[in-house]
């Protein structure tokens, strides 16, 4: 069992005694796993009720991709691709529903059609992406970027990788903090794949347990990424689903309370195996 936290989402409240699974929901042409799959609300919104179905907890939709080297897209046409599908899920569903998101426009109107978590792969670093947080009642998932989502896989270096994560998600959650949002509204999220090589995100790994330990909870995902390829000898997109799920559940080992998932019923099956047998976290040895 993990260490108790509280997870305040809007009108949700979850005790973190077990993993959540975030399932992912991307309505674009062009993230590196699934772009293109859900372009309309009704695939997207039947891919939704699936997802919980199969037990996810969150759902995380996303209009504008991050893979590397993504180059964005123009504000209008992110909010016609997340606005209509939050009103849908928000109607259908009675889950969190998590904005991927870092404009702060796109927040403010994400939360009015349903968001209650602000899932910023930028640490609410932009302009105006804290106020509207702070205005909102919504969760926020704090991540680490090295760069731009367009170049930060070019050479990416540190000093220390554990230290200098660590460092700046410490600093932006003291930040999100002393702006008015309550700790138990706050998630942590390393940032695997972003500005880092194959070794700095085998470095992050190993050290799940001290950034759990920063007594926020702890996000990890890696599902279907390059590291999942890599170490498996370059495999495919579409061959990683066994790597991922098995990364997800060693996350959740080493402390994670929360695992962001496309592969929904696989990564439920093995955490049920999991708590079944009644092994503990590494946080708990």
């Amino acid at each position: 069992m993990l260490p108790s936290l509280t997870l305040r989402a809007g009108t949700h409240t979850r005790v973190l005694d077990r993993p959540l699974i975030m399932g992912v929901l991307n309505v674009t042409p062009d993230s590196f796993s699934d772009g293109g799959r859900f372009d309309s609300l009704t695939d997207a919104l039947a891919h939704g009720r699936d997802m919980v179905a199969a037990g996810a907890d969150i759902i995380d939709v996303g209009g504008e991709s991050t893979r590397p080297g993504s180059p964005g897209v123009p504000l209008e046409v992110e909010l016609q691709r997340v606005v209509p599908l939050l009103k849908a899920l928000r109607a259908a569903l009675d889950v969190p529903l998590s904005i991927d998101t870092s404009k702060p426009e796109v927040m403010r109107e994400a939360v009015v059609a349903g968001a209650s978590m602000i899932n910023d792969v930028n640490a609410l670093r932009a302009p105006g992406a804290l106020r509207a947080a702070i205005e909102s009642d919504a969760a926020v998932c704090l991540m680490h970027m090295r760069g731009v989502p367009r170049s930060m896989q070019e050479r990416p270096e540190y000093r220390d990788v554990v230290e200098e994560v660590e460092e700046f998600l410490s600093a932006r959650a003291q930040a999100v903090l002393v702006g008015g949002v309550a700790p138990e509204r706050i998630v942590l999220d390393p940032g695997f794949g972003f500005g880092k090589t194959l070794e700095h995100n085998r470095a992050l790994f190993r050290a799940l347990p001290r950034f759990a330990a920063l007594g926020y909870p702890l996000m990890v995902g890696v599902s279907r990424k390059a590291m999942i390829g890599s170490l498996l000898g370059d495999r495919p997109v579409d061959e990683r689903m066994i790597g991922s799920v098995t990364a997800a559940l060693l996350a959740v080992q080493a402390g994670a309370h929360i695992v962001r998932v496309h592969d929904v019923r696989e990564t439920a099956d093995a955490l049920a195996i999991h708590a079944a047998l009644g092994l503990p976290s590494v946080s708990e040895e």
